[in-house]
Protein backbone atom coordinates (compact mmCIF):
# COMPACT_ATOMS: atom_id res chain seq x y z
CA UNK A 1 0.00 0.00 0.00
CA UNK A 2 1.26 3.36 -0.60
CA UNK A 3 1.79 6.23 1.69
CA UNK A 4 -1.47 8.40 2.40
CA UNK A 5 -1.12 12.14 0.65
CA UNK A 6 0.79 14.86 2.48
CA UNK A 7 2.87 11.97 4.29
CA UNK A 8 6.50 12.23 3.36
CA UNK A 9 8.16 8.54 3.15
CA UNK A 10 10.44 7.56 5.29
CA UNK A 11 14.10 6.67 3.77
CA UNK A 12 17.22 5.52 5.69
CA UNK A 13 20.96 6.36 4.39
CA UNK A 14 23.10 3.67 6.07
CA UNK A 15 26.45 5.33 6.19
CA UNK A 16 27.66 8.68 5.06
CA UNK A 17 29.70 6.67 2.40
CA UNK A 18 26.36 5.39 0.88
CA UNK A 19 25.10 5.99 -2.28
CA UNK A 20 22.03 4.58 -1.78
CA UNK A 21 18.96 5.15 0.51
CA UNK A 22 16.59 2.62 2.13
CA UNK A 23 13.20 2.65 1.50
CA UNK A 24 11.17 2.71 4.77
CA UNK A 25 7.81 3.42 3.17
CA UNK A 26 6.70 2.82 -0.23
CA UNK A 27 8.17 5.86 -2.33
CA UNK A 28 5.58 6.65 -5.39
CA UNK A 29 7.06 8.34 -8.59
CA UNK A 30 7.62 12.13 -8.01
CA UNK A 31 8.17 11.82 -4.30
CA UNK A 32 11.16 13.80 -2.91
CA UNK A 33 13.11 11.78 -0.73
CA UNK A 34 16.70 12.03 0.46
CA UNK A 35 17.52 14.71 -1.34
CA UNK A 36 16.25 13.51 -4.76
CA UNK A 37 13.05 13.23 -6.54
CA UNK A 38 12.12 9.71 -7.17
CA UNK A 39 12.07 8.57 -11.02
CA UNK A 40 9.79 5.41 -10.28
CA UNK A 41 7.96 3.83 -7.81
CA UNK A 42 10.38 2.05 -4.48
CA UNK A 43 8.95 -0.79 -3.38
CA UNK A 44 9.32 -0.12 0.65
CA UNK A 45 12.10 -1.88 2.12
CA UNK A 46 14.13 -1.44 -1.58
CA UNK A 47 17.07 1.22 -2.72
CA UNK A 48 16.93 4.25 -4.37
CA UNK A 49 20.14 6.02 -5.52
CA UNK A 50 20.55 9.42 -3.70
CA UNK A 51 23.73 10.76 -6.35
CA UNK A 52 24.42 9.25 -9.94
CA UNK A 53 26.14 6.07 -10.13
CA UNK A 54 27.88 5.66 -13.51
CA UNK A 55 28.05 1.93 -14.74
CA UNK A 56 30.78 -0.20 -13.14
CA UNK A 57 31.01 2.15 -10.21
CA UNK A 58 30.28 0.07 -6.62
CA UNK A 59 26.86 0.12 -4.85
CA UNK A 60 27.13 1.38 -1.29
CA UNK A 61 25.21 0.18 1.47
CA UNK A 62 26.28 0.21 5.23
CA UNK A 63 29.33 1.73 3.84
CA UNK A 64 30.17 -1.33 2.21
CA UNK A 65 30.36 -2.97 -1.17
CA UNK A 66 27.16 -4.73 -2.36
CA UNK A 67 27.09 -4.73 -6.12
CA UNK A 68 28.08 -2.93 -9.21
CA UNK A 69 26.15 -0.67 -11.52
CA UNK A 70 25.39 -2.38 -14.69
CA UNK A 71 23.98 0.53 -16.38
CA UNK A 72 24.19 4.38 -15.30
CA UNK A 73 22.02 4.86 -12.57
CA UNK A 74 20.49 8.27 -11.96
CA UNK A 75 19.46 9.88 -8.85
CA UNK A 76 16.06 8.51 -7.64
CA UNK A 77 16.23 5.40 -9.31
CA UNK A 78 15.08 2.13 -7.70
CA UNK A 79 18.03 -0.33 -7.54
CA UNK A 80 17.77 -3.66 -7.95
CA UNK A 81 18.66 -6.75 -10.24
CA UNK A 82 17.65 -5.06 -13.27
CA UNK A 83 20.60 -3.00 -12.54
CA UNK A 84 23.16 -4.38 -10.48
CA UNK A 85 25.89 -6.80 -11.12
CA UNK A 86 28.19 -8.50 -9.18
CA UNK A 87 31.77 -9.64 -9.84
CA UNK A 88 34.55 -10.17 -7.22
CA UNK A 89 36.96 -7.76 -5.60
CA UNK A 90 39.92 -7.32 -3.35
CA UNK A 91 39.09 -7.98 0.68
CA UNK A 92 41.13 -6.77 3.02
CA UNK A 93 40.82 -9.79 6.34
CA UNK A 94 42.97 -8.05 8.14
CA UNK A 95 43.09 -10.90 10.98
CA UNK A 96 42.40 -9.88 14.53
CA UNK A 97 43.15 -6.31 13.84
CA UNK A 98 40.49 -5.91 16.40
CA UNK A 99 40.23 -8.20 18.43
CA UNK A 100 39.81 -7.62 21.57
CA UNK A 101 38.43 -8.96 25.44
CA UNK A 102 35.20 -9.01 25.58
CA UNK A 103 33.87 -7.04 29.29
CA UNK A 104 32.26 -9.67 31.54
CA UNK A 105 29.17 -9.03 33.44
CA UNK A 106 30.67 -9.77 37.56
CA UNK A 107 29.35 -13.18 38.84
CA UNK A 108 27.67 -11.80 41.25
CA UNK A 109 25.15 -9.38 39.18
CA UNK A 110 24.85 -12.41 36.33
CA UNK A 111 21.53 -13.56 34.66
CA UNK A 112 19.92 -16.81 35.53
CA UNK A 113 17.17 -18.99 34.06
CA UNK A 114 15.98 -22.45 35.48
CA UNK A 115 17.11 -25.46 33.21
CA UNK A 116 17.55 -28.88 33.62
CA UNK A 117 20.91 -29.76 34.93
CA UNK A 118 22.20 -33.53 33.33
CA UNK A 119 24.62 -35.96 34.68
CA UNK A 120 27.37 -34.41 32.08
CA UNK A 121 27.31 -31.06 33.51
CA UNK A 122 25.34 -29.31 30.48
CA UNK A 123 21.88 -27.46 30.92
CA UNK A 124 19.41 -28.43 28.78
CA UNK A 125 16.39 -25.92 28.27
CA UNK A 126 13.30 -28.95 27.54
CA UNK A 127 12.83 -32.43 28.86
CA UNK A 128 12.43 -34.39 26.12
CA UNK A 129 12.54 -38.01 24.98
CA UNK A 130 13.79 -38.36 21.99
CA UNK A 131 13.32 -41.45 18.99
CA UNK A 132 16.49 -41.10 16.57
CA UNK A 133 16.69 -42.67 13.76
CA UNK A 134 20.01 -43.93 11.72
CA UNK A 135 18.63 -44.09 8.48
CA UNK A 136 15.57 -43.16 6.32
CA UNK A 137 13.87 -46.70 6.57
CA UNK A 138 13.56 -46.48 10.29
CA UNK A 139 11.34 -43.74 10.13
CA UNK A 140 7.88 -44.52 9.61
CA UNK A 141 8.84 -46.86 12.99
CA UNK A 142 10.11 -43.88 15.04
CA UNK A 143 7.05 -42.28 14.38
CA UNK A 144 4.81 -45.37 14.91
CA UNK A 145 6.13 -45.34 17.85
CA UNK A 146 5.75 -41.84 19.10
CA UNK A 147 2.36 -42.06 18.46
CA UNK A 148 1.86 -45.23 20.11
CA UNK A 149 4.18 -43.53 23.32
CA UNK A 150 1.30 -40.84 23.28
CA UNK A 151 -1.82 -43.20 22.88
CA UNK A 152 -0.29 -44.96 25.88
CA UNK A 153 -0.79 -42.15 28.14
CA UNK A 154 2.71 -41.82 29.32
CA UNK A 155 3.08 -37.80 28.58
CA UNK A 156 -0.28 -37.51 30.98
CA UNK A 157 1.24 -40.12 33.81
CA UNK A 158 4.21 -37.98 33.82
CA UNK A 159 3.86 -34.06 32.80
CA UNK A 160 7.55 -33.54 33.66
CA UNK A 161 8.18 -35.07 30.25
CA UNK A 162 7.56 -32.26 27.09
CA UNK A 163 7.08 -34.52 24.94
CA UNK A 164 7.83 -37.41 22.75
CA UNK A 165 10.15 -36.29 19.66
CA UNK A 166 11.00 -38.92 16.89
CA UNK A 167 14.00 -37.59 14.89
CA UNK A 168 13.51 -38.92 11.71
CA UNK A 169 15.48 -37.84 8.32
CA UNK A 170 16.04 -38.88 4.67
CA UNK A 171 19.38 -40.70 4.45
CA UNK A 172 21.43 -43.06 6.35
CA UNK A 173 21.81 -45.56 3.25
CA UNK A 174 22.81 -44.96 -0.38
CA UNK A 175 25.77 -43.35 0.63
CA UNK A 176 29.99 -43.87 1.10
CA UNK A 177 30.69 -45.71 4.11
CA UNK A 178 33.17 -42.67 4.62
CA UNK A 179 34.26 -39.32 3.68
CA UNK A 180 32.80 -35.86 4.68
CA UNK A 181 29.28 -36.75 4.24
CA UNK A 182 29.21 -39.99 6.19
CA UNK A 183 31.50 -38.02 8.68
CA UNK A 184 28.85 -34.84 8.97
CA UNK A 185 25.74 -37.52 9.45
CA UNK A 186 27.53 -39.23 12.43
CA UNK A 187 28.37 -35.36 14.19
CA UNK A 188 24.69 -34.99 13.67
CA UNK A 189 23.49 -38.25 14.69
CA UNK A 190 26.00 -38.24 17.97
CA UNK A 191 24.79 -34.76 18.75
CA UNK A 192 21.63 -35.33 19.01
CA UNK A 193 22.00 -38.22 20.94
CA UNK A 194 23.89 -36.62 23.54
CA UNK A 195 21.62 -33.13 23.38
CA UNK A 196 20.68 -31.65 26.89
CA UNK A 197 16.96 -31.31 26.15
CA UNK A 198 16.89 -34.95 25.81
CA UNK A 199 16.41 -36.71 28.66
CA UNK A 200 16.77 -40.19 26.99
CA UNK A 201 17.30 -41.37 23.34
CA UNK A 202 16.29 -44.91 22.02
CA UNK A 203 18.18 -45.04 18.51
CA UNK A 204 16.94 -47.01 15.71
CA UNK A 205 17.79 -48.44 12.71
CA UNK A 206 17.12 -50.93 10.12
CA UNK A 207 19.96 -53.04 10.67
CA UNK A 208 21.51 -53.57 6.53
CA UNK A 209 21.75 -49.69 6.14
CA UNK A 210 25.04 -48.09 5.32
CA UNK A 211 24.98 -46.10 8.45
CA UNK A 212 25.40 -49.10 10.69
CA UNK A 213 24.90 -48.37 14.84
CA UNK A 214 27.07 -50.51 16.39
CA UNK A 215 29.96 -48.83 14.07
CA UNK A 216 28.85 -45.72 15.29
CA UNK A 217 28.74 -46.80 19.25
CA UNK A 218 32.07 -48.34 18.57
CA UNK A 219 33.57 -44.82 16.78
CA UNK A 220 31.69 -42.71 19.77
CA UNK A 221 32.80 -45.32 22.28
CA UNK A 222 28.70 -45.35 23.42
CA UNK A 223 27.20 -48.33 25.36
CA UNK A 224 24.01 -49.27 26.39
CA UNK A 225 22.52 -47.18 29.49
CA UNK A 226 19.86 -45.77 30.60
CA UNK A 227 19.69 -42.50 28.95
CA UNK A 228 20.42 -44.38 25.56
CA UNK A 229 19.50 -47.43 23.93
CA UNK A 230 19.60 -48.82 20.23
CA UNK A 231 17.80 -52.04 18.33
CA UNK A 232 16.87 -52.27 14.80
CA UNK A 233 13.86 -53.39 13.16
CA UNK A 234 15.39 -56.69 11.52
CA UNK A 235 16.89 -58.01 14.81
CA UNK A 236 13.56 -57.15 16.36
CA UNK A 237 11.73 -59.15 13.97
CA UNK A 238 9.81 -56.80 12.09
CA UNK A 239 7.71 -53.27 12.59
CA UNK A 240 5.29 -54.54 14.96
CA UNK A 241 7.66 -56.10 17.56
CA UNK A 242 9.64 -52.52 17.19
CA UNK A 243 7.36 -50.75 18.22
CA UNK A 244 6.41 -52.31 21.20
CA UNK A 245 10.00 -52.88 22.12
CA UNK A 246 10.29 -48.92 21.77
CA UNK A 247 7.39 -48.05 23.65
CA UNK A 248 8.29 -50.58 26.41
CA UNK A 249 11.86 -48.62 26.03
CA UNK A 250 10.34 -45.53 26.42
CA UNK A 251 8.12 -46.62 29.52
CA UNK A 252 11.20 -47.52 31.20
CA UNK A 253 13.09 -44.40 31.04
CA UNK A 254 10.01 -42.15 31.90
CA UNK A 255 10.13 -42.01 35.25
CA UNK A 256 13.61 -40.78 35.40
CA UNK A 257 13.30 -38.45 32.68
CA UNK A 258 10.42 -36.56 34.55
CA UNK A 259 12.03 -36.79 37.37
CA UNK A 260 14.26 -34.15 36.60
CA UNK A 261 13.65 -30.33 37.55
CA UNK A 262 14.11 -27.16 37.24
CA UNK A 263 16.51 -25.74 39.08
CA UNK A 264 18.68 -22.32 38.66
CA UNK A 265 21.45 -22.19 36.36
CA UNK A 266 23.92 -19.13 35.13
CA UNK A 267 22.95 -18.00 31.56
CA UNK A 268 26.59 -18.59 30.94
CA UNK A 269 25.16 -21.91 30.03
CA UNK A 270 22.54 -21.05 27.52
CA UNK A 271 24.13 -22.37 23.85
CA UNK A 272 21.81 -19.40 21.47
CA UNK A 273 21.94 -20.31 17.69
CA UNK A 274 21.24 -17.52 15.38
CA UNK A 275 19.68 -17.77 12.60
CA UNK A 276 17.65 -15.74 9.79
CA UNK A 277 14.90 -16.73 7.20
CA UNK A 278 12.72 -15.07 4.50
CA UNK A 279 15.44 -12.24 5.05
CA UNK A 280 14.03 -8.90 3.52
CA UNK A 281 15.32 -5.00 3.28
CA UNK A 282 14.21 -4.48 7.08
CA UNK A 283 16.55 -7.51 8.48
CA UNK A 284 19.61 -5.77 8.51
CA UNK A 285 18.07 -2.75 9.89
CA UNK A 286 15.80 -4.05 12.96
CA UNK A 287 15.61 -8.07 14.24
CA UNK A 288 19.21 -8.66 13.24
CA UNK A 289 21.25 -5.46 14.93
CA UNK A 290 18.87 -6.54 17.83
CA UNK A 291 19.53 -9.99 17.77
CA UNK A 292 23.66 -8.72 17.79
CA UNK A 293 22.79 -6.92 20.79
CA UNK A 294 21.32 -9.94 22.37
CA UNK A 295 24.29 -12.35 21.20
CA UNK A 296 26.77 -9.25 22.98
CA UNK A 297 24.43 -9.47 26.08
CA UNK A 298 24.59 -12.82 26.38
CA UNK A 299 28.42 -13.19 25.40
CA UNK A 300 29.18 -10.69 28.42
CA UNK A 301 27.48 -13.31 30.94
CA UNK A 302 29.76 -16.28 29.45
CA UNK A 303 27.26 -17.57 27.14
CA UNK A 304 27.72 -18.66 23.78
CA UNK A 305 25.96 -18.10 20.84
CA UNK A 306 26.35 -19.32 17.26
CA UNK A 307 26.66 -18.01 13.77
CA UNK A 308 25.96 -19.90 10.13
CA UNK A 309 25.28 -19.78 7.27
CA UNK A 310 28.37 -19.66 5.31
CA UNK A 311 26.62 -18.89 1.68
CA UNK A 312 24.99 -15.98 4.38
CA UNK A 313 28.00 -14.18 5.36
CA UNK A 314 29.82 -14.87 2.19
CA UNK A 315 31.01 -11.12 1.46
CA UNK A 316 31.17 -9.84 5.07
CA UNK A 317 33.86 -12.45 6.18
CA UNK A 318 36.13 -9.86 6.41
CA UNK A 319 34.59 -8.02 9.08
CA UNK A 320 34.50 -11.46 11.10
CA UNK A 321 38.26 -11.97 10.38
CA UNK A 322 39.01 -8.92 11.80
CA UNK A 323 37.10 -9.59 15.24
CA UNK A 324 38.92 -13.09 14.78
CA UNK A 325 40.55 -13.97 18.57
CA UNK A 326 43.87 -14.94 16.21
CA UNK A 327 44.75 -15.45 12.89
CA UNK A 328 44.46 -18.72 12.90
CA UNK A 329 40.55 -18.70 14.14
CA UNK A 330 40.28 -15.63 10.70
CA UNK A 331 42.18 -18.06 8.48
CA UNK A 332 39.66 -20.81 9.31
CA UNK A 333 36.60 -18.79 8.48
CA UNK A 334 38.26 -18.13 5.07
CA UNK A 335 39.38 -21.12 4.19
CA UNK A 336 35.49 -22.92 4.69
CA UNK A 337 34.42 -19.74 2.34
CA UNK A 338 37.39 -20.67 -0.34
CA UNK A 339 35.50 -24.42 0.47
CA UNK A 340 32.13 -23.17 -0.45
CA UNK A 341 33.40 -21.68 -3.88
CA UNK A 342 34.77 -24.82 -4.59
CA UNK A 343 31.66 -26.70 -3.51
CA UNK A 344 29.57 -24.67 -5.61
CA UNK A 345 31.14 -24.67 -8.73
CA UNK A 346 31.71 -28.43 -8.69
CA UNK A 347 27.72 -28.45 -8.90
CA UNK A 348 27.16 -25.64 -11.01
CA UNK A 349 26.27 -22.96 -8.87
CA UNK A 350 27.52 -20.01 -7.65
CA UNK A 351 27.06 -17.99 -4.50
CA UNK A 352 25.32 -15.23 -5.62
CA UNK A 353 22.55 -18.06 -6.00
CA UNK A 354 21.37 -17.53 -2.30
CA UNK A 355 19.23 -14.71 -2.49
CA UNK A 356 15.84 -16.08 -2.79
CA UNK A 357 12.68 -15.25 -4.90
CA UNK A 358 11.25 -14.02 -1.25
CA UNK A 359 14.85 -11.79 -0.55
CA UNK A 360 14.72 -9.92 -3.73
CA UNK A 361 11.07 -9.53 -3.67
CA UNK A 362 11.68 -8.23 -0.38
CA UNK A 363 14.79 -6.03 -1.38
CA UNK A 364 17.38 -7.59 -0.81
CA UNK A 365 19.43 -7.65 -4.33
CA UNK A 366 22.98 -9.49 -3.64
CA UNK A 367 23.91 -11.68 -1.67
CA UNK A 368 26.85 -9.48 -0.26
CA UNK A 369 23.84 -7.17 0.57
CA UNK A 370 22.41 -10.29 2.55
CA UNK A 371 25.40 -11.11 3.92
CA UNK A 372 25.85 -7.53 5.43
CA UNK A 373 22.23 -8.32 7.11
CA UNK A 374 23.59 -11.19 8.19
CA UNK A 375 26.82 -11.04 9.58
CA UNK A 376 24.77 -8.61 12.26
CA UNK A 377 23.08 -11.33 13.93
CA UNK A 378 26.75 -12.08 15.39
CA UNK A 379 26.67 -8.21 17.42
CA UNK A 380 30.12 -7.14 17.76
CA UNK A 381 31.78 -9.74 20.10
CA UNK A 382 35.52 -10.92 19.31
CA UNK A 383 35.46 -14.19 17.32
CA UNK A 384 36.26 -17.31 19.54
CA UNK A 385 36.35 -20.10 17.29
CA UNK A 386 34.96 -21.02 13.94
CA UNK A 387 33.60 -25.00 13.77
CA UNK A 388 32.67 -26.88 10.82
CA UNK A 389 28.83 -28.27 10.88
CA UNK A 390 28.12 -30.52 13.64
CA UNK A 391 30.51 -30.21 15.67
CA UNK A 392 30.65 -29.86 19.82
CA UNK A 393 30.63 -26.32 20.18
CA UNK A 394 32.81 -26.11 23.43
CA UNK A 395 34.36 -22.74 23.65
CA UNK A 396 32.45 -19.80 25.43
CA UNK A 397 31.39 -16.31 23.27
CA UNK A 398 30.84 -15.68 19.97
CA UNK A 399 31.49 -18.51 17.57
CA UNK A 400 30.51 -19.50 13.93
CA UNK A 401 29.56 -22.59 12.86
CA UNK A 402 29.81 -23.62 8.97
CA UNK A 403 26.70 -24.78 7.50
CA UNK A 404 24.36 -23.96 4.35
CA UNK A 405 21.78 -21.18 4.18
CA UNK A 406 19.30 -23.46 4.65
CA UNK A 407 17.54 -22.78 7.42
CA UNK A 408 16.51 -26.41 8.48
CA UNK A 409 19.54 -28.02 7.52
CA UNK A 410 21.84 -24.58 9.19
CA UNK A 411 19.62 -24.92 12.24
CA UNK A 412 20.15 -28.97 12.55
CA UNK A 413 23.83 -28.44 12.57
CA UNK A 414 23.58 -25.86 15.08
CA UNK A 415 21.61 -27.90 17.69
CA UNK A 416 23.75 -30.79 17.12
CA UNK A 417 26.57 -28.52 18.40
CA UNK A 418 24.78 -27.75 21.35
CA UNK A 419 22.30 -25.40 20.89
CA UNK A 420 19.47 -25.14 23.66
CA UNK A 421 17.83 -21.91 22.32
CA UNK A 422 17.39 -20.24 18.89
CA UNK A 423 16.30 -16.92 17.39
CA UNK A 424 15.71 -16.83 14.20
CA UNK A 425 14.96 -13.36 12.72
CA UNK A 426 12.53 -13.04 9.59
CA UNK A 427 11.01 -10.32 7.48
CA UNK A 428 8.97 -12.57 4.95
CA UNK A 429 7.68 -15.06 7.39
CA UNK A 430 9.23 -18.46 7.44
CA UNK A 431 7.97 -20.97 9.55
CA UNK A 432 9.93 -23.10 11.81
CA UNK A 433 10.61 -24.64 15.28
CA UNK A 434 13.08 -27.64 15.61
CA UNK A 435 12.54 -30.02 18.38
CA UNK A 436 14.21 -30.65 20.68
CA UNK A 437 15.31 -26.87 20.63
CA UNK A 438 13.24 -23.86 21.73
CA UNK A 439 13.10 -21.26 18.61
CA UNK A 440 12.06 -17.70 19.38
CA UNK A 441 10.83 -16.11 15.74
CA UNK A 442 11.78 -12.48 15.85
CA UNK A 443 9.85 -10.45 13.24
CA UNK A 444 11.88 -7.49 10.88
CA UNK A 445 8.71 -5.59 10.17
CA UNK A 446 5.31 -5.11 12.02
CA UNK A 447 3.28 -5.97 9.06
CA UNK A 448 4.29 -9.47 8.86
CA UNK A 449 4.34 -9.26 12.73
CA UNK A 450 0.51 -8.20 12.23
CA UNK A 451 0.05 -10.73 9.76
CA UNK A 452 1.59 -13.53 11.35
CA UNK A 453 1.26 -12.50 14.85
CA UNK A 454 0.41 -16.50 15.78
CA UNK A 455 3.70 -17.36 14.65
CA UNK A 456 6.10 -14.98 15.51
CA UNK A 457 7.19 -14.27 18.75
CA UNK A 458 8.99 -10.54 18.99
CA UNK A 459 8.08 -7.74 16.65
CA UNK A 460 11.29 -5.60 15.74
CA UNK A 461 9.75 -3.09 13.29
CA UNK A 462 8.51 -0.93 16.49
CA UNK A 463 12.79 -0.01 15.48
CA UNK A 464 11.84 2.37 12.88
CA UNK A 465 9.39 3.82 15.11
CA UNK A 466 11.83 4.57 17.38
CA UNK A 467 12.44 1.87 19.63
CA UNK A 468 16.66 1.89 20.25
CA UNK A 469 18.31 -1.48 19.22
CA UNK A 470 19.77 -1.82 22.69
CA UNK A 471 15.89 -1.65 24.32
CA UNK A 472 15.20 -4.55 21.62
CA UNK A 473 18.29 -6.35 22.16
CA UNK A 474 17.69 -6.62 25.90
CA UNK A 475 14.13 -7.61 24.91
CA UNK A 476 15.26 -10.24 23.04
CA UNK A 477 17.73 -11.38 25.47
CA UNK A 478 15.21 -11.54 28.32
CA UNK A 479 12.95 -13.82 26.28
CA UNK A 480 15.45 -16.04 26.05
CA UNK A 481 15.73 -16.55 29.37
CA UNK A 482 12.30 -16.71 29.79
CA UNK A 483 12.27 -19.44 26.55
CA UNK A 484 15.34 -21.25 28.43
CA UNK A 485 12.98 -21.53 31.68
CA UNK A 486 10.57 -23.43 30.30
CA UNK A 487 8.23 -20.55 28.30
CA UNK A 488 6.61 -21.74 25.14
CA UNK A 489 7.18 -20.29 22.00
CA UNK A 490 4.92 -19.43 19.21
CA UNK A 491 6.47 -22.25 17.35
CA UNK A 492 6.13 -24.61 20.17
CA UNK A 493 2.35 -23.74 20.31
CA UNK A 494 1.66 -24.94 17.11
CA UNK A 495 3.94 -27.98 17.30
CA UNK A 496 6.46 -27.18 15.00
CA UNK A 497 9.80 -28.68 15.22
CA UNK A 498 8.48 -32.92 14.22
CA UNK A 499 9.93 -32.30 10.40
CA UNK A 500 12.81 -30.07 10.50
CA UNK A 501 15.66 -32.04 11.39
CA UNK A 502 17.31 -32.03 8.38
CA UNK A 503 20.95 -33.33 8.24
CA UNK A 504 23.74 -31.35 5.48
CA UNK A 505 23.62 -34.17 2.72
CA UNK A 506 27.17 -33.62 1.36
CA UNK A 507 28.56 -36.39 -1.30
CA UNK A 508 27.09 -38.75 -4.02
CA UNK A 509 23.61 -40.79 -3.29
CA UNK A 510 24.33 -44.15 -4.32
Amino acid sequence: MGMEAGIVPRTLRLSAKDNLAVALDEVASGASVAGVVAIQRIPRGHKVAIEPIPAGVPLVKFGQIIGFASEDIAPGAHIHTHNVVLHDFARDYAFAADARDDALVPEAERAHFMGFRRSNGRTGTRNYLGILTSVNCSASVARFAAQAAERSGILSEFPGIDGIVPIIHGTGCGMASKGEGYDVLSRTLWGYATHPNFAAVVMVGLGCEMFQIARFKQEYGVEEADGFRTLTIQDEGGTRRTVEQILGTLKEMAPRAAAARREARPASEIVLALQCGGSDGYSALTANPALGVASDLLVAQGGTSILSETPEIYGAEHLLTRRAATREVGEKLVARIKWWEDYTARNAGEMNNNPSPGNKAGGLTTILEKSLGAAAKGGSSTLRAVYEYAEPVTDAGFVFMDTPGYDPVAATGQVAGGANVICFTTGRGSAFGAKPTPSIKLATNSDIYRRMEEDMDINCGDVLDGVSLEEKGREIFDKVLAVASGAHTKSEELGYGDAEFVPWQIGAVM
